[in-house]
């Protein structure tokens, strides 16, 4: 591999951890810690696994994509 796709790699890779990290907030309150973002993503993983029905149609889910949202680990984007 030559110096300069090496150079490109790493770049790109940078690029890409900054993009992630600014995705994984994008639903969650400015200003949030990491264990802030973790404890945002436990309490409301928590809260979709107590809606009705009624209340998941409001919001445009299946009980399943809920279901599957709620139960993911904090951790989880």
């Amino acid at each position: 591999m030559s110096g300069i796709s090496d150079v490109r790699l790493t770049l790109y890779a940078q690029e890409l951890a900054r993009e992630q990290d600014i995705t994984a907030r994008v639903n969650a309150p400015k200003g949030l810690s990491l264990w802030g973002l973790f404890q945002h993503r436990r309490a409301t993983r928590r809260a979709l696994l107590t809606l009705t029905d009624e209340q998941l149609r409001d919001i445009g889910l299946s009980f399943e994509q809920a279901r599957r949202e709620g139960l993911k680990p904090f951790w989880r984007e």
